[in-house]
């Protein structure tokens, strides 16, 4: 937000000048303030309530329009949401200015003291569309009002997720227009591209999820590119779906026509082309050999909306216009039908606290949560739905694994495959994938945090020290598995880099012996157990008695052995803050967040 500052008061300079240098904000003088007035976002005002009223009053005219305002007392005890609550964020940056002073924030928007939706905000927030007709104050006086209120979702996202966590109990979810009876209900809110219409005598709230991929081709260099874009909006209304795209996505050969310029540099939109080859490769249902033999492939509007949703569901096939095909994908992870979906969720280290927040939002989601039972705690999936299934697949091969997944997306039902850390870091996602793939089945990952990572955090150490070791290797010694060759650890040591090695605590002698090979006797070891789990246990020492410490231990495949002059290391790091580095913070870039 562009911010402007009044200071009224002598009083409140100190508070003025933390607000300028915190929010980048500008101050300036009172009597400037009707000719700033739609110059800034947001005024701050530090001092009395009346004299902030009586200076803006000549001004305000709209809410739509009229920047926030709020208003701090000169000795920094509120922070008063004043004007904009809503729609010009002034709630929001009361919040932030109480959080930076220390103050008491004071709201008085009732949706929000009655911990209600702020219905007004939802666009913007969620990056959603308004399609409705009825007047927004109507419907958000019903709602505040607690009047029965219908809710359907047709998509999956961000915003749907907010709403079904915190459904106030005058807020029904419905699966269908037909169950919004009128004698039942005053107000109607729907999330969906699709063009539904309330039934008479209820108000309706129609959000449309920006969250589709439209795929396009064009004629050469069309005489009427002006018009496409239009034509393809009402060529979709005909069909019931409503502008909802998040991209547009096309073949690069189409790089240089008007229209694509006129989407970026006009329109603001995100265009995105595809090679011939990328194209090439998927399926879709209306190929044309007259296509391929013009750009090298079958389909370009239908393969180029697939690509674009990552791989979803094509909603609308291939529509001709005069000198345009269009056709419309949505992301699997985003459809609400029963339509099979596989994410491949990393848990962290154990500490259930761990899991990234999306992961957590696709366990509460999953109708089935397979979770690597030997490495990941159960723990992690007690926040499932009710009537979930949760099965641990310790004592299952890969094949009754895929067949319980398979069962379950056959059905239409939302699947987490749950692995321990990183999935990519010595997983056991390839066969699955390619089981996925063979079938024809959705999946997308969801990342996690490795172990290396909780290593760090538990040893308290930097694992990259300025001028000493810059490297980490992330390894394993050779057990039943074979090593490559170039990856022998002895061959890896010769850097002396900081080196985890994972899933190798029962051939530590090994380990041992081939580190010794390159690594001084006396570096810094650690044997980690059950990193972050509750009976996780550190052992440090050196390199030297690493085998003897694993052993005394009897410590098992959990565990992850670290080694480098990087633990416990606190040379070096005063560097960051030398005179070659200051000018990183003047800009506000702390390298270490990197």
């Amino acid at each position: 937000m562009n911010i402007a500052i009044i200071q009224i008061s002598e009083t409140g300079k100190d508070i003025a000048i933390l607000l300028q240098q915190e929010l980048g904000a500008t101050i300036i003088k009172r009597s400037n303030v009707g000719i700033q007035w739609k110059k800034y976002d947001a005024f701050v005002f530090i001092g009395a309530m009346g004299i902030c009223v009586r200076t803006i009053a000549p001004y305000v005219n709209d809410k739509h329009e009229d920047p926030a305002v709020v208003c701090v007392d000169s000795m920094g005890l509120n922070a008063i949401s004043v004007l904009s609550g809503h729609i010009g964020g002034a709630n929001n940056l009361a919040h932030e200015v109480a959080a930076l002073i220390g103050a008491r924030e004071v709201i008085t928007t009732q949706s929000d003291n009655a911990g209600l939706w702020a219905l007004d905000t939802f666009a913007e927030r969620f990056h959603w569309n308004i399609a409705s007709d009825d007047d927004m104050n109507e419907c958000i006086f019903a709602f505040v009002s607690c009047k029965p209120t219908a809710l359907l979702m047709d998509i999956c996202d961000e915003g749907t997720d907010y709403l079904e966590k915190t459904l106030p109990e005058h807020v029904t979810i419905v699966k269908s227009l037909e169950e919004v009876d009128p004698e039942k209900f005053s107000l109607f809110i729907m999330v969906t591209p699709y063009n539904l219409c309330a039934p008479y005598g209820v108000l309706e709230l129609h959000f449309v999820p920006m969250i589709a991929s439209l795929g396009f081709g064009l004629a050469h260099h069309p005489d009427d590119y002006e018009y496409i874009y239009d034509e393809i909006d009402e060529a979709m209304s005909q069909i019931g779906v409503l502008p909802c795209y998040k991209r547009y996505c096309t073949i690069d050969v189409k790089q240089d026509e008007e229209f694509c310029e006129m989407l970026v540099d006009d329109l603001g939109e995100e265009l995105v082309f595809y090679t011939a080859e990328q194209l090439a490769k998927v399926e879709v249902p209306n190929p044309s050999t007259t296509v391929e033999k013009h750009v090298g492939t079958p389909s370009v509007c239908e393969a180029a909306a697939i690509l674009g949703s990552n791989n979803g569901k094509l909603i609308v096939p291939k529509m001709k216009g005069k000198n345009w095909t269009a056709a419309l994908a949505i992301p699997y992870e985003n459809l609400r039908e029963r339509t099979g979906h596989i994410e491949i969720v990393g848990a962290g280290p154990g500490d259930p606290d761990l899991v990234s927040v999306r992961g957590r939002k696709m366990l509460e989601r999953a109708d089935l949560i397979l979770y690597a039972g030997s490495l990941v705690p159960k723990t992690l999936t007690e926040c499932h739905k009710p009537g979930a299934v949760v099965r641990s697949s310790a004592d299952m091969n890969l094949e009754e694994q895929c067949a319980l997944m398979k069962q379950f997306y056959d059905q239409g039902k939302y699947i987490v495959r749950l692995h321990t850390g990183d999935p990519c870091i010595f997983g056991a996602i390839q066969e699955q994938m390619a089981f996925f793939d063979q079938n024809g089945m959705h999946y997308h990952i969801t990342p996690g945090i490795s172990s290396f990572l909780a290593a760090a955090a538990e040893l308290q150490s930097q694992f990259t020290i300025p001028e000493r070791c810059q490297t980490i290797i992330l390894t394993r010694g050779e057990g039943r598995t074979p090593m490559p060759e170039k990856e022998q650890l002895h061959l890896l040591a010769k850097s002396q880099s900081t080196m985890c090695i994972f899933l190798s605590a029962s051939i530590v002698d090994d380990v041992q012996k081939e580190l010794l090979m390159e690594y001084p006797e006396d570096t810094p070891v650690a044997a980690c157990y059950h990193l972050t789990w509750p009976d996780q246990k550190i052992y440090r020492g050196k390199l030297k008695d690493l085998a003897k410490i694993v052993h005394d231990n009897h410590l098992t495949l959990t565990t992850m052995l670290v080694v480098g002059e990087a633990i416990d290391n606190r040379q070096g790091l005063s560097e960051l803050y030398s005179k070659h580095f200051t000018h990183l913070f003047r800009q506000g870039d702390d390298e270490q967040a990197s």
